[in-house]
């Protein structure tokens, strides 16, 4: 649709989305780098300690909520939104060994 074509974010808005971004990234990093060449299952252990202790999910979730309300919702010939014809394609975790379509270096 055309009016999301271009979405306006105000600054407190972004500054809560950069925040949430960079806590998880920064720890992600920090934790990455305090345990490399160490044990990995401690790794492991303490990178899903932090996902749920510090509600990753909910962070994310909040992140997306405030992008997602900007947005046009009205429905197109397809019977989908902007939002969900984006998504469409994306492949989602669905069991153990799974590795996503597009990697991001």
């Amino acid at each position: 649709m055309e009016e999301n074509k271009e979405i306006v974010l105000a600054e407190n808005e972004v500054l809560e989305i950069l925040k949430e971004i960079n806590l998880i990234l920064i720890s992600l990093h920090d934790m990455d780098s305090y345990y490399m060449g160490k044990d990995a299952g401690e790794y492991e252990k303490e990178t899903t300690r932090f996902v749920d202790e510090w509600k990753v999910t909910s962070r994310l979730a909040k992140v997306r909520g405030v992008l997602s309300e900007k947005f046009d919702n009205t429905l197109g010939d397809d019977n989908m939104d902007d939002l969900e014809r984006a998504m469409e394609g994306l492949k989602y975790w669905e069991k153990p060994g799974d590795v996503p379509d597009d990697i991001v270096e």
